[in-house]
């Protein structure tokens, strides 16, 4: 039996995730805001077979985020935990995220990780080692955009990079105590996020082409999948510039469309 729980698991890469792992032998807890949304991908994945829960919990809401991962590890073990939601800003062409955007971008994408992460984490400590020697795994969605500070979203790109420094830095404590903590930095993804970009989106990606990766990722054991390799390559190249190059060239891409506020897209 193989139980896991999704944070934003109403639409894009969290459905997806949601759908691949659903079968006879899988128990999923999932958690979205959309409850419309949700539901459907609730029984899109019964239909395959997996017993389903949902939850509508604000993953900015550290206790009720505490109650739930609670509640799933109580009725039986945790394998899984993937703290997908995350929100994003729409800024318009040249702009940046305003201060109640960045703010929000920051509580989602920053504490709502952390809201799931460490209830998981206390969790999967308690339990006995798996058939594959884990107590459990643990993966929090970051960003290609992680490695790198655009200048249209600079509360997105440092949110991620939080995550995804945070993870990296915490992941050797887990391994010691039996828990695998990755962070996972995807590139485009065609999900309501992304719809809309008036700008070009090299390597973009259908949400299950990369809940595959990610799953496989997971399998082997990874603490950072990036994908597609060479857009991470090239971000992480990027990231190694002088400020000012980096900025010069980052310029040149627009932002995402205009939003009346908070004007924020979410995964789910």
């Amino acid at each position: 039996m193989r139980s896991a729980l999704i944070t934003g698991a109403s639409s894009g890469i969290g459905a997806a995730l949601a759908v691949a792992l659903a079968g006879p032998d899988a128990t999923l807890h999932l958690g979205g805001r959309d409850e419309a949304r949700l539901a459907a991908i609730a029984d899109a994945c019964r239909a395959r077979g997996a017993t389903v829960a949902t939850c509508a919990a604000d993953v900015r809401d550290e206790a009720a985020m505490r109650a739930w991962v609670g509640r799933a590890g109580g009725a039986g073990r945790l394998d899984l935990v993937i703290a997908n939601a995350g929100i994003s800003a729409g800024t318009g062409m040249g702009g940046a995220e305003s201060e109640a955007q960045s703010r929000a971008l920051f509580a989602v994408n920053l504490d709502g990780v952390l809201n799931t992460v460490w209830p998981a984490l206390d969790l999967m400590a308690r339990q006995d080692p798996g058939a594959d020697g884990r107590r459990g795994t643990v993966a929090a969605i970051a960003s290609i955009v992680a490695f790198i500070a655009a200048p249209g979203a600079p509360a997105y790109a440092a949110s991620k990079a939080a995550v995804d420094a945070w993870v990296l830095g915490q992941a050797s404590t887990a391994r010691r105590a039996g828990i695998h903590l990755a962070s996972v930095c995807p590139g485009f993804i065609a999900t309501p996020m992304t719809a809309g970009n008036p700008y070009p989106m090299p390597g973009l990606m259908p949400a299950e082409r990369a809940a595959g990766i990610i799953l496989a990722g997971l399998a082997r054991g990874r603490v950072r999948i990036a994908f597609p390799w060479w857009m991470a390559a090239l971000a992480r190249g990027v990231g190694v510039l002088p400020a000012s190059w980096a900025l010069a060239l980052l310029a040149r891409q627009g932002g995402k469309p205009g939003f009346s506020e908070p004007g924020l897209r979410d995964r789910g």
